[in-house]
């Protein structure tokens, strides 16, 4: 069968929070306190950003467009009195079409390191090492710390409530070992351009300006004054 998936742009509650929402509904009516109990203790704030505040919209947003409505209200003595959701037909249409997309349809993303990386000129090479090296430090952190806190959890959650843990462990696994060996390329001037980096950060602690500069690059004097520059 062939599932045709909507433009997650086009979807009527777009923030990722809401799909935690009707997941939760999905299990059985809760009230807004319950449901971000029951994230927490599964642990979701690590792949999906959880707010109270947000919490309260998206499900006003979620309740507007049809997806949960007011199962019953609540009140135990002096207390304010609490709203019971739950998930509609609507909503479970929602969350079963939005889960496949995000399962079977890749999306641009945009990580923080990845912008960073792709300015790297603006810095100069020496500082970029430094940089990097750095960040390795914070990577090897995390990453312990949260082998930490997975074997704590080995035996009292089976592994398919850990997925998105392991995930994101693998990634930034993957990511140290990446920033690894990019820094140690730089460090031993093994990069394509790195002449052209340098170059131009030696101009620049000369006092040239980046429009000068570019000016000797078009007049084709830019090589010549890095080899000279690095002799």
């Amino acid at each position: 069968m062939i599932v045709v998936l909507r433009d997650a742009s086009k979807r009527p509650v777009g923030n990722p929070l809401a799909l935690a929402v009707l997941s939760c509904l999905w299990e059985r009516p809760m009230y807004p306190y319950e449901m971000t109990t029951s994230m927490r203790e599964r642990g979701k704030e690590d792949s999906i950003r959880l707010n109270f505040g947000s919490l309260y919209a998206v499900i006003k947003s979620l309740e507007k467009h049809g997806l949960i409505a007011v199962a019953q209200t609540e009140r135990e003595g002096n207390r304010p009195e609490r709203i019971v959701y739950e998930i509609t037909d609507a909503g479970r249409r929602e969350a079963d079409d939005w889960l496949r997309e995000l399962i079977d349809t890749p999306v641009k993303e945009y990580p923080a390191i990845e912008t960073g990386l792709s300015l790297l000129p603006m810095l100069a090479p020496e500082v970029v090492v430094d940089l990097l090296r750095s960040r390795l430090e914070r990577l090897d952190a995390e990453i312990a710390e949260r082998e930490k806190g997975a074997a704590e959890l080995v035996g009292r959650l089976p592994e398919l409530f850990m997925i998105e843990f392991h995930y994101k462990q693998a990634m930034l696994v993957a990511e140290r070992a990446f920033l690894a060996g990019l820094a140690e390329r730089i460090a031993a001037r093994d990069i394509g351009g790195i002449e052209m980096w340098e170059g131009l950060h030696a101009l620049l602690t000369q006092g040239l300006s980046m429009v000068e500069i570019q000016q000797r690059i078009s007049a084709g004097d830019f090589g010549q004054e890095v080899a000279d520059l690095l002799g």
